[in-house]
């Protein structure tokens, strides 16, 4: 029994400087890294395993019956959960498995009551809608980000504390007041990251839900269906665009071949009576140019209808009568008289009666 202990201190030491030895291999697509990850999580596993095997953490014990020493192996599941996040597996599997170690530290701190008061309410909200879940409001975008700005100040406040913890090593083996103290917050430094964790494989989880399923092992690659398709329209001479280049349009033409050399139409064409009339169209303004001057246009347009004569000083010219002609004289007494009659027979104000008879 005395040398398990000695065993899983030296499992977890192995396994820290695995993790560490990471940050130094910036290609994290390289079979290097994806082998020295995989050895990390191992180790970490082992760690587990170790600590399950000599009883190290028990639901009877409290916080205090920890020693300070033994406080480090409470990570474990942690330090596995964002290793995982790391790997080039498939995804939503991973993220599964992650959410699982997650929330076995989660758990086991709170068998410990090492969770505060704002955590352990994230915990219960995380228990309760775990594939939802959020560390701020999802409704309220002004209070989600009071939330977020709030937990970043307190991580970095984490993070400020434990750097200075670490500076002194050396009174780490002696003071225990002090090893406990830099455990314990590495612990929450962790735990506010599980969370943030926590919302993040909600989300991701969320979005791979509405990507599309896998292709089953005998379906058609799609590049290769794209490649036959583009081989087809090659051969019948298809085309998906709509529209052809300025020059083209201004020769006449959509360019290309007319014929085929088996002599089959490949698009429309028109036969002109002259080479002279196709040369025309080949240096030109690159706008309609008139057909026809202001004048013609006029002309056509009265012919048409479309002006309409009068008004100015000409519509206040009265045309001479000719007194010589009794015709006219005649029509324009008898239309003098015709409204005489009328205005003795209908006097003004006869028609607006305002229905009063």
């Amino acid at each position: 029994m005395a040398d398990e202990p000695q065993s899983l201190r030296a499992c977890y030491t192995d396994a820290e400087s695995k993790r560490k030895a990471l940050d130094s291999i910036f290609d994290t697509n390289s079979d290097n890294y994806q082998e020295n990850l995989a050895s990390a999580i191992a180790k970490y596993e082992e760690c587990v395993r170790i600590a399950a095997e000599v009883s190290l953490f028990s639901t009877n014990e409290t916080l205090e019956d920890i020693s300070s020493g033994d406080l480090q192996y409470i990570l474990p599941h942690f330090h596995i959960a964002s290793l995982l996040f790391r790997t080039r597996t498939e995804r939503k599997a991973v993220l599964l498995r992650a959410r699982t170690e997650l929330e076995r530290y989660l758990k086991q701190l709170d068998n410990y009551d090492m969770l505060s008061k704002e955590e352990a309410r994230l915990y219960e909200r995380y228990k309760e809608i775990p594939d939802s879940f959020s560390t701020a409001s999802i409704t309220d975008a002004a209070a989600r980000r009071q939330t977020k700005i709030e937990r970043f100040k307190e991580e970095k406040a984490l993070k400020e504390k434990l750097e200075h913890l670490q500076r002194n090593p050396s009174a780490l083996t002696t003071d225990d007041a002090a090893l406990r103290t830099l455990h314990l917050t590495n612990i929450s430094l962790s735990t506010h990251r599980a969370f943030a964790d926590l919302e993040s494989i909600a989300q991701e989880l969320d979005i791979l839900k509405l990507a599309p399923p896998p292709p089953s092992p005998g379906a058609r690659p799609q590049n290769s269906v794209a490649d036959e398709r583009t081989c087809d329209r090659e051969r019948n001479s298809y085309s998906e665009r709509l529209d052809t280049n300025l020059s083209s349009l201004l020769a006449g033409s959509p360019g290309g071949p007319i014929l085929s050399k088996s002599g089959r139409p490949l698009r429309p064409f028109t036969l002109l009576d002259s080479r002279s009339r196709l040369q025309q169209g080949v240096f030109r303004p690159d706008h309609n140019l008139p057909t026809m001057t202001i004048d013609e246009y006029l002309e056509e347009e009265k012919k048409r209808g479309g002006i309409i004569e009068g008004g100015g000083e000409a519509s206040g010219r009265r045309p001479e009568v000719d007194e010589d002609d009794y015709d006219v004289a005649d029509a324009a007494t008898y239309k003098a008289r015709g409204f005489d009659e009328f205005a003795e027979d209908n006097p003004r104000g006869s028609g607006n009666t305002m229905n009063m008879g």
